[in-house]
């Protein structure tokens, strides 16, 4: 068995001395809530003929006198989201298994789900970072009657993941299972589709060859199959233990996506309060959990939205992380996995090649993941190193995988692609931001050219097409946090960057906003905190000033006298036109209390802070 990785095991140390008050206070809060026997057993007899009136009548009498598990459905789904889109039929799947087990399954509620890849550039992705406030909110409302001995969360996508995650934790007395739908299969290549866009940037194709691109990628049911943020989110729930194993990239329709959900609501009646395997999410989740998420992160390569989404959820649960842990652990963990944007595969070949129980078991034998974490399917990761299959007799089996299938794709940690993860703190006179540098060339890592600095994103695509930029160039992009108007991603930004680093230029991007899972090869400071909204240094930048983003030693930089720079007046800008239309006017409660990027942007963490 492998010696744990000694930065590893000093950062989860760091992060559980850290959080050692405010841990004991949730853990004290979720153990008060447990109770022996069913939940819905502590209400009146109203309050349980309200509960249980609609269902069948082999369901009412178990609900009314059995002492058998209630599972609770918490679900994602609508027909918009391809990704959520299977979700329709598994609430008549989960109920059909739970009798089979003995137990009763009950839709719980719905909880919203919207799409960056529908919203990207327009109003309504102001709303994107705080749909995950709002999920959480949601899905607590649905817990809130109290008739669940367990639940299983059904979502997939950007902030959809994180905010269930949120409500899981807030009801941590609970056991709690997400349930994946899969990934759809590959279409149009994604660097085929990358391609068509820089052309159409470029002016070199019309917009049929974009539509005909894109629609080509993303062509059916399932999850996009780029690795941003929505499959980040599924490798996050895998390696930190709240799916079954191998469940992450299994593609929806097939038998044996059907047969893990089943094996999914079997679990999640084993492990109520009312059997001996009782696994309460709250207690199951520690510290080694969320700091193997961190690790599976860096070997994949996965999404930035994750260090805002991380040290939020982890923050609800009492667990304190900040971004110096994210870089420590970047430092030495390497990049196993190519997979778009940072290669050429997509996740379906991914999962082909090893996929998960690959990463894992590589990760386990290199001591770079906490074997003794908990999980929703035992008391260590040793089952996360097998993969899922149909046996002939239609029987769910799982094997060992011992071997990458694609070396391009996924290595072991002993031939990693790159020795560290690929994110980095920055931090300088311009304040604190994250970069994703897995899919930066080396000689764009260090970027030194004046600014030009805009507040709208809009701004900088009409300041391409006039070939205003076609220069060196550090692209400033403020205004765009999540007090000003909710951190929007500014993915519109992408192909134009690209064209620009194409044609030889050096350029960079430098915003309080968001760039998500598909940070690509233009190197780009997001997050930065303090927010110019809230004074932060990117408000006293002006167009000329000479910025330095140097990844390499963590270093971001305005090159001003520094006496000049202390004399500036941070500039202001009017953002009134951003706060209404699109349901962007009932948000102003969530940017008005929202906490900075490296606090998770959330607005949940100072009232739990509060009770701590």
């Amino acid at each position: 068995m492998s010696t744990l990785n000694p930065v590893i095991a000093e950062v989860t140390r760091r992060i559980t001395e850290r959080s050692h008050d405010s841990r004991h206070v949730y853990l004290a809060r979720i153990d008060a809530a447990r109770i022996d026997g069913p939940r819905r057993r502590k209400a009146g007899c109203s309050n349980q003929a309200h509960g249980f009136a609609a269902s069948p009548q082999g369901d009412k009498g178990k609900l009314r006198h059995g002492g058998t598990p209630n599972l609770g459905i918490v679900s994602a789904y609508n027909d918009m989201l391809s990704a959520h889109q299977p979700y329709e039929n598994y609430p008549a799947l989960i109920r059909r298994v739970a009798r089979e087990a003995g137990a009763t399954a009950q839709m719980a509620g719905g909880v919203p789900a919207m799409c960056d890849g529908i919203t990207q550039g327009r109003a309504g992705m102001q709303l994107s970072l705080f749909s995950r406030e709002v999920i959480a909110l949601s899905a607590a409302v649905a817990l809130s009657h109290d008739m669940f001995d367990s639940v299983l969360f059904l979502g997939i996508c950007d902030k959809i993941v994180p905010g269930l995650l949120t409500a899981a934790l807030s009801f941590g007395h609970l056991p709690a299972i997400f349930v994946p739908a899969g990934p759809m299969p590959s279409g149009l290549p994604n660097q085929d589709k990358a391609a068509i866009r820089r052309r159409f940037a470029a002016g070199e194709v019309g917009t049929e060859a974009l539509m005909d691109a894109e629609a080509g990628a993303y062509h059916t049911a399932g999850t996009c199959t780029f690795y941003g943020t929505a499959n980040s989110n599924q490798m996050l729930m895998e390696i930190m233990g709240l799916h079954l194993p191998g469940a992450s990239f299994i593609n929806p329709g097939t038998p044996l996506r059907d047969a893990l959900t089943a094996a999914a609501v079997r679990r999640a009646a084993d492990i109520t309060a009312l059997g001996d395997e009782y696994t309460p999410i709250g207690r199951m989740l520690d510290e080694r959990n969320f700091v193997n998420g961190i690790i599976g992160l860096n070997a994949t390569g996965g999404s930035t939205n994750h260090l805002l989404h991380l040290v939020a959820a982890a923050g609800v649960a009492g667990i304190r992380i900040t971004l110096e842990d994210f870089d420590a652990i970047s430092r030495v963990v390497p990049l196993l996995a190519r997979v778009y944007p940072n290669g050429y595969a997509d996740v379906n070949h991914f999962h082909k090649a090893g996929g998960m129980p690959f990463l894992i078991g590589s990760l386990l034998d290199a001591g770079l993941l906490h074997r003794d974490a908990h999980t929703v399917w035992g008391d260590n990761m040793d089952a996360y190193r097998n993969t899922p299959s149909l046996d002939e007799h239609g029987t769910l089996t799982w094997t060992p995988v011992t071997q990458s299938g694609n070396p391009h794709i996924l290595r072991p940690a002993t031939e990693p692609f790159s020795p560290d993860g690929g994110l980095r703190i920055l931090s300088g006179n311009l304040g604190r931001a994250v970069i994703k540098v897995s899919a930066v060339a080396p000689e764009h890592m260090n970027v030194e050219a004046p600014a030009v600095v805009f507040t709208e994103q809009a701004d900088v695509v009409a300041a391409f097409e006039r070939g205003e930029l076609d220069h060196d160039c550090v692209v400033v992009v403020r205004f765009q946090g999540p007090r000003a108007i909710g951190m929007p991603e500014l993915h519109k930004l992408t192909p134009a960057l690209s064209v620009l680093q194409d044609r030889g230029h050096h350029v960079a991007l430098v915003t309080d906003g968001r760039m998500s899972g598909a940070s690509g090869k233009v190197p780009a400071a997001i997050h930065v905190t303090p927010e110019a909204a809230a004074g932060g240094p990117l408000a006293k930048l002006r167009d000329g000033d000479r910025v330095r983003l140097d990844a390499s030693t963590g270093s971001l930089q305005v090159l001003v006298d520094e006496a000049e720079w202390t004399a500036r007046t941070p500039a202001t800008h009017d953002l009134s036109a951003q706060h209404a239309g699109c349901g962007r006017e009932l948000f102003a409660l969530f940017r008005n209390a929202a906490a900075g990027a490296d606090a998770g942007a959330g607005i949940f963490n100072a009232a739990v802070n509060a009770l701590s």
